[in-house]
């Protein structure tokens, strides 16, 4: 028997060989191997002695939908949800996934206008349009979550962080001041920062004893945080998607340098808004730098 025979199994159903199935799939013999070992199309019989693969004619159409999926960039785990379910499911699992290519395409557009401003130089153009203050800020007690994550996760662990700490606040005298976000350093896809949630309260006692039950388990802490200056602009809430803030926090740096202000403390941004019910030009959030004289 040769590789390029047709052959039946026990229940007199049609095998292909591997060459004979990848024809008929139009695929290429690598191309079914890399699926077989993904574990997305798995051959039908393997025998034992030639160590030779057959398939059914009947998963023409599997392979067939695996490699239209594949042009369509998705992933490996993603195309095996897909085919692994039927009908309706399976179709709202491929919908899902074409909403987040959307989703980080528009992003890409987005970054890729932001950085069309930067390279022709009409950087001080885009910086205009925001307007820089200052605002003097009272020593604060604020319970923190502190996390390393990357550019993709940060919106959600924002959300989830503050709104735990927010909870936790009720233990604590309650919120006093508006939550904020503070950027030990860049978070990006490729540095993970650390980042600090915080939520100002009002009893430092209660504040500590709250840190010392949560424990390292979420990376809880209390702390003082100095009274401060910051240079802040204020943004809507389209425009804390990145990279729009971005823009957002050189305008503030480029203000600083222009008024001869130095950094003193990380960056931050303070929300002050319901962000659940704010609409997309609402503001909902402060870009600010702590400042000091030079």
């Amino acid at each position: 028997m040769t590789e390029d025979d047709v052959v039946t199994d026990s229940q007199d159903e049609e095998l292909l060989t591997i060459g004979a199935f990848a024809a008929r799939a139009r695929l290429s013999a690598k191309a079914m191997r890399l699926y077989d070992r993904l574990g997305l199309l798995a051959p039908a019989y393997v025998d034992g002695a030639s160590g030779y693969r057959y398939y059914r004619a009947g998963q023409v159409e599997r392979a067939r939908l695996v490699a239209l999926l594949r042009r369509l960039d998705m992933p490996l785990a993603r195309i095996a949800e897909v085919v692994e379910a039927e009908g309706v499911l399976a179709a709202d699992r491929l919908t899902a996934y074409w909403a987040d290519v959307e989703a980080r395409v528009a992003g890409q557009r987005t970054l890729a206008e932001y950085l069309r401003g930067r390279l022709s130089g009409r950087s001080s153009e885009m910086y205009g349009k925001f307007v820089v203050e200052t605002v003097d800020v009272p020593r604060q007690v604020v319970i923190t979550e502190s996390r390393h994550t990357l550019a993709p996760e940060l919106p959600a662990w924002i959300g989830a962080s503050l709104g735990r700490l927010e909870e936790a606040a009720r233990e604590c005298g309650g919120v006093v001041a508006a939550p904020f976000v503070v950027y030990h350093s860049e978070v990006s896809m490729d540095s993970d920062g650390p980042v600090e949630a915080c939520v100002p309260v009002a009893d430092e006692a209660a504040a500590r004893a709250w840190a010392e039950a949560a424990g390292r388990a979420r990376q809880a802490a209390v702390r003082v945080e100095p009274a401060r200056r910051l240079a802040y602009t204020r943004i809507t809430k389209a425009q804390v998607a990145h990279p729009r803030i971005l823009a957002a926090f050189e305008a503030v740096e480029e203000w600083m340098r222009e008024k001869g202000l130095s950094y003193d403390g990380p960056c931050r941004e303070v929300y002050f808004a319901d962000w659940a019910a704010a609409g997309a030009e609402d503001p909902v959030c402060d870009v600010a730098f702590p400042v000091g004289e030079s």
